[in-house]
């Protein structure tokens, strides 16, 4: 039988434990969120609203707008595309280059009270939300617009 023997450990160089690239990540971070924060007010969005779109917690996005985190590079690209900004500019650096939209996590713009209330529905019970989409229906058929019977109940539940 064969002698196994563990391999060895390679000492390896932590460079964010370096005073300079603490230095750095924190210029990054503060730059990062100051960049985002204007982005987002001038798109008038709120931070749940980004945070939604990005698919973080809203308190999430909170610490990255005020610089105590940076995002992974998937969030950073969502966060782009939610704010329509470009990721040189986030990040602080210079860039000629125009930017290109991959499309892929582009969303339908919906007006803030619309936003809010989605946001509502999706913290309710299914029965809750079976209700809600009653009460939502009986307001359409008053209004003259044409119900619409699968949005009353929540999918794969017949209420």
């Amino acid at each position: 039988m064969g002698r196994h023997t563990k391999p060895k450990r390679v000492a390896r160089v932590d460079t964010h434990k370096t005073p300079e690239a603490r230095k750095t990540k924190i210029k990054i971070a503060r730059h990062l969120g100051e960049t985002a924060r204007a982005a987002r007010m001038q798109a008038k969005l709120t931070q749940a609203d980004v945070a939604e779109r990005v698919g973080i917690a809203t308190e999430v996005y909170g610490r990255l707008e005020r610089g105590a985190m940076l995002p992974s590079v998937p969030t950073l690209l969502k966060l782009c595309s939610a704010l329509h900004a470009d990721a040189n500019a986030l990040l602080g650096l210079k860039s000629g280059l125009p930017l290109v939209s991959l499309d892929v996590f582009e969303t339908q713009e919906e007006p803030p009270r619309v936003r809010q209330v989605l946001r509502s529905l999706r913290r309710l019970t299914p029965t809750q939300l079976s209700a809600v989409g009653h009460v939502a229906s009986t307001f359409a058929k008053s209004n003259g617009a044409p119900a619409d019977t699968d949005d009353a109940s929540p999918q794969g539940q017949n209420a």
